[in-house]
């Protein structure tokens, strides 16, 4: 069965346009979609398949996600709103073809306000399978005309993100010399890795996953290992990369991190919204994790149209220009990076929303 909510729910502070909340029996599909706002066009976002305690930890986690989709699309420049989606389960244990085919009917039933894409948990082989029970997915296979693993492109967004902090912070758009610390390296962390390496930065990595670290090691013996996630932000370091899963940044971690920049892939990592203005006092440069991941988003939207790995890349490469953007705007308007990217994207959603009005001869 499917219950569609629209409009303010649960609490005062859910503003999003809808959520659907998805369970398939047979199959064993839980599963929540979350549409934060179609302001600028259908809401793009990715499926993520993850072993919540409780709905109530998934709820909030899509919600969340939800519309940081939505202001990474407005800042992307894209005519993309902003959703996502979580299957609870562990996809180890409870991922099947039957489930996945059962989760595409759902988002075909929504008859494309909703696009899914790959997330955590999920990967462009599930896509395929989903995308046989429904025409709005995208993240799929080059098979099948698809741009394949979109992680790609969010770990070049992320590096270019983190040139334009340097720049920001040292003046100079190059983490040569630097030491930065990447917290997960999986599919987007071991790829940012290699771009680091390649501009000249020393590395040290750490993530719960062992044999991802053994693969870093393999590729790049370079690279350095911390045994977890709070030696690694006590170290030394010039820049904090998390890119593993949200929250990562609270008040215990932002009062000990020593880099003076972070910036990394993973989402929502602001446990608090009032961290921004906490780093900001300690003299840390936070690039908003939303503005500089949006290489994966990029990546899949242009498959929409018909993948074509240049202008993508091209597209990408403007988060470096973005990102000083916002640096400029929260250095001019005395207020942190995170607020300056949602004052830009919240301007642009509803700068382009007010267009919805005007007649079009094709609306008939």
């Amino acid at each position: 069965m499917a219950i569609s909510v629209s409009g303010p729910v649960l609490d005062q502070r859910v503003s999003h346009e809808q959520i659907v909340f998805c369970q398939h029996e047979a199959s064993g599909l839980r599963a929540i979609i979350a549409i934060y706002s179609t302001a600028l066009g259908p809401a793009l976002g990715g499926t993520r398949f993850y072993p919540y305690h409780n709905e109530s930890g998934a709820l909030a986690d899509v919600l969340n996600l939800a519309k940081a989709m939505a202001y990474k699309s407005a800042l992307a420049g894209l005519d993309l709103g902003g959703g996502k989606a979580v299957i609870i389960g562990d996809p180890a244990i409870h991922k099947s073809e039957t489930l996945l085919r059962a989760y595409g009917r759902f988002v075909q039933s929504l008859n494309g306000r909703y696009i899914t894409a790959c997330d955590v948990g999920t990967y462009v082989a599930d896509m395929d399978i989903i995308a046989r029970e429904c025409s709005f997915v995208t993240g799929r296979s080059p098979e099948y005309g698809g741009a394949g693993d979109s992680a790609v492109l969010t770990a070049y967004g992320v590096f270019q993100g983190m040139r334009a902090a340097a720049e920001h912070r040292w003046d100079s758009a190059t983490l040569r010399g630097r030491r930065v610390g990447i917290a997960g390296v999986g599919k987007v962390g071991r790829r940012l890795v290699k771009h680091l390496l390649a501009d000249g930065a020393s590395v040290v990595v750490t993530d719960i996953d062992q044999h991802a670290i053994e693969r870093v090691r393999s590729a790049h013996p370079e690279v350095d290992v911390a045994p977890d996630t709070d030696t690694l932000i006590r170290g030394d370091l010039d820049v904090y990369a998390p890119c593993a899963l949200g929250g990562v940044l609270n008040d215990e971690t932002a009062a000990v991190l020593t880099a003076k920049i972070i910036c990394g892939g993973a989402n929502n990592q602001l446990a608090d919204d009032r961290l921004d203005k906490v780093l900001a006092e300690r003299g840390i440069l936070y690039a908003p994790d939303y503005v500089v991941n949006a290489g994966g988003l990029i990546q899949v939207a242009d498959e929409i149209g018909g993948f074509h790995e240049a202008r993508a890349r091209v597209k990408a490469s403007h988060i470096f220009t973005t990102t000083q953007r916002i640096f400029r705007l929260a250095a001019d308007e005395g207020i942190p990076p995170a607020a300056a990217a949602d004052r830009l994207a919240e301007r642009r959603m509803a700068e382009v929303s007010q267009l919805r009005g005007l007649y079009l001869a094709t609306q008939l």
